[in-house]
């Protein structure tokens, strides 16, 4: 496979080939679990180690599995990563763990994972492999944290509540009180109003895409300065 620059894999894996605004996958639980900061943080945190730790492991073993079988050992390898997520979260953050309930385990059918395990883990060596899984986990989960803090501020005029449930008592007091809501909207930190979120994300991705690109084009057509055009006409001997 033709080399690919770690240069270029940071582009791609935060933004311009982002696995939640541009792949569009694992929608399921950027839509249900980012209803707060912390949520989406936790789900983060884990989505991005179980990517490290099933693109090294596939790196290392992609000589030593053969086609018929790489899915089967692919879903294992991830399965068993999961588990040991499940395991750390039981013991340093078991409220956490209760609140994200089933999304955890299914991290294993996540495509992401899958995905970039056998497109891209399988077929490159551990250095490349284990970068690629890191960003794309961090291009994730910087979507699922700026999702899930939207959310939060719109639906209760709060950021960073709740915290400690992740970091510990010592961050009980990170809550932000950004204005009062008597009432919160609850359409915002309800599925509709994390696919309208996640809709203006993506949409103003596209635009900012577009205003790139068209920058881009005009520059390369801009006229150099002091150039002339020569009309040459006659035989040239």
């Amino acid at each position: 496979m033709s080399h690919v620059s770690f240069s270029q894999l940071t582009l791609n894996g935060l933004w311009k080939n982002n696995p939640a605004l541009v792949q569009l996958l694992g929608l399921c639980p950027l839509l249900a679990v980012t209803a707060s900061t912390v949520n989406a943080l936790g789900l983060a945190a884990a989505t991005l180690f179980v990517l490290v730790v099933s693109n090294t492991a596939v790196s290392l073993i992609r000589s030593l599995v053969s086609d018929t079988i790489r899915l089967p050992v692919f879903v294992m390898i991830i399965a068993a990563a999961v588990t040991v997520t499940e395991l750390l979260m039981q013991a340093y953050s078991y409220e956490l763990y209760q609140i994200l309930g089933i999304f955890l385990p299914l991290i294993t059918t996540n495509c992401i994972i899958l995905g970039r395990a056998d497109a891209f883990a399988r077929k490159n060596p551990l250095p490349t492999a284990l970068y690629d899984g890191f960003i794309m986990g961090i291009g994730f989960g910087a979507v699922l944290v700026i999702l899930g803090a939207i959310r939060e501020l719109i639906g209760t005029g709060t950021l960073f509540a709740d915290m400690q449930l992740l970091f510990g008592a010592g961050a009980e007091h990170w809550r932000w009180t950004v204005f009062s809501i008597d009432y919160p909207l609850l359409v915002a930190i309800l599925p509709p109003g994390a696919f309208l979120v996640t809709g203006c994300l993506i949409a103003l991705k596209n635009q900012i895409d577009t205003t790139l690109d068209r920058r881009a084009r005009a520059q390369i057509e801009e006229p150099i300065a002091g150039s002339k055009r020569v009309r040459v006409t006659g035989t040239i001997s």
